[in-house]
């Protein structure tokens, strides 16, 4: 059963250097504070899994915590470049990043795939694309039923994984309600899993299409209100639009972006 924990503490406890670490949240219920406290208690050489690595992951970029990306998608919703992504990648600032890239169904095959407890998972979207020339992980297997090529991508397990969500009860239990993503197929195939949540409940009250992850795959729970903003927690606060408009200009410039990261999240004085 999941420990209710500080934020810090259960970072300390369960995310160290050189792990794979998803932090996932689709639009909605992204792990921005959890992924803070990453930032500030210096950890490095990470390999990140993300299915959209906006934002958080091109803070987390930008400050030197990962050596390696998978992911689908990486772009700034709605605005643009991520540009500590980019510079990573392009130039090697702050430190070279290797990447993986995949589709989103190709993702979500991987995470349904490890959450299963399987090798592999299968599609047909890799077939005769250019995808498979830059990720060597897409293999092919031949149907034994059809005799059809299939897609094969690895499946994910994260060391960690880290998500937000609305509440979670005295047992550790976790529910987790609107545009859920890859939350439910990350959560469980990871072999640890923090979540960070809006409040602390005596009961949940799971309406329908809500997910409830039960406690026995929670390894640490943390009570961090507003720990998805800049996103949203649907029935608790809006997506704040303005923050990724602004954060173009921010992380399109190396110093404005240290010296933004230091303030507002390693709090230090300019």
């Amino acid at each position: 059963m999941g420990a209710l924990l500080s934020l810090s503490d259960a970072v300390q406890r369960h995310v160290h250097d050189g792990q794979r670490i998803a932090l996932e949240g689709f639009t909605h219920l992204i792990p921005f504070a959890a992924a803070h406290e990453i930032i500030r208690q210096q950890r490095r050489h990470l390999h990140l899994i993300r299915m959209t690595p906006d934002l958080i992951y091109d803070q987390m970029i930008g400050m030197g915590c990962a050596d390696a990306l998978t992911f689908s998608w990486g772009g700034n919703p709605g605005v643009g470049s991520l540009y500590r992504l980019r510079d990573a990648i392009e130039n090697g600032w702050p430190q070279p990043l290797s990447i993986s890239e995949h589709t989103h169904a190709g993702m979500a095959a991987a995470y349904t795939a490890g959450a299963s407890g399987l090798p592999f998972g299968v599609l047909r979207g890799y077939i005769n694309n250019d995808l498979t020339g830059v990720n060597p992980d897409i293999k092919s297997v031949r149907c034994p039923y059809t005799g059809e090529q299939l897609a094969t991508v690895p499946a994910l397990n994260p060391d960690v994984s880290i998500i937000h969500a609305q509440q979670a009860d005295r047992a550790g239990n976790v529910l987790l309600r609107g545009i859920i993503g890859a939350q439910k197929e990350a959560a469980l195939a990871a072999k640890c899993l923090i979540v960070t949540v809006e409040e602390v409940v005596d009961t949940l009250d799971a309406h329908m299409n809500s997910v409830v992850l039960p406690h026995w795959v929670v390894g640490a729970v943390a009570c961090v209100p507003r720990g998805a903003y800049p996103s949203y927690a649907q029935g608790y606060y809006a997506r704040d639009n303005g923050f990724y408009q602004d954060w173009d200009a921010i992380g399109k410039d190396r110093t404005r972006f240290t010296d933004w990261m230091r303030q507002k999240v390693l709090r230090v004085a300019a």
